[in-house]
């Protein structure tokens, strides 16, 4: 069901996705960062990778709680039908 969805909801999808694939990399091979960039944030101790997990971790909820967001409000515009798209138009435009 792609009627209706904005660029917005494709952006999100996407993002969530790259975070997530990046957070179970993280997960499984420890030391990417060390190997990619060829630093060593944490001297080795293994906290930086936790912190990008963290913080993937929150990323990758955020992106999906927003697309699945923008999902449901293209459902509920496709079951109305135009009147609410442009009724939300003109509610958005007032302030």
């Amino acid at each position: 069901m792609s009627h209706g969805l904005r660029r917005r909801f494709w952006l999100q999808s996407i993002l969530g996705s790259v975070t997530g694939i990046v957070t179970s990399l993280t997960l499984v091979w420890h030391d990417w960062i060390e190997a990619v960039f060829r630093i060593e944030p944490d001297r080795g101790n293994g906290s930086a990778e936790w912190l990008v997990v963290v913080i993937l971790l929150v990323f990758s909820a955020a992106f999906g709680v927003s697309a699945r967001l923008e999902s449901h409000r293209a459902r509920l515009a496709w079951r109305v039908g135009p009147d609410i798209s442009a009724m939300n138009t003109i509610t958005n435009s007032d302030g």
